[in-house]
């Protein structure tokens, strides 16, 4: 999920409109998600997530093999470190968090639209 706040956000400044303020709340309402888990492990959250940002964001933007598996980086929360998520065998079902995000976005934009009717 993190990996897709960094692209939303670095897309979000190539827009010049209301657009650009619309894309970059929502990259950053999922930044919730890793700011939750690390608060709730009693956790430096500002920290790891900055941590897990540059991660993320070396991963988009280098040709480097190396800096390329960044993209697999991840919260260790019982070390209170950033680590690769997919090499300590933690894998999530990326069906399922796309389903959970479309719901979410179109939960979101038919509230929207219900404040605007009123």
């Amino acid at each position: 999920v993190y990996k897709r706040q960094v692209y939303l956000d670095d897309f979000a400044r190539t827009l010049g409109t209301r657009e650009q303020i619309a894309v970059a709340e929502f990259a950053e309402a999922l930044t919730v998600i890793p700011k939750t888990l690390a608060t709730n492990a009693a956790l430096d959250a500002t920290d790891l997530v900055a941590k897990l940002r540059v991660f993320h964001s070396s991963a988009q933007i280098t040709d480097d093999p190396a800096k390329r598996d960044f993209k697999w980086a991840g919260l260790d929360l019982l070390n209170g470190k950033v680590r690769n998520n997919l090499t300590a065998g933690v894998l999530e079902p990326m069906l399922n968090k796309i389903k959970c995000l479309r719901f979410a976005t179109e939960a979101s934009v038919t509230i929207l639209r219900l404040s605007l009717i009123h």
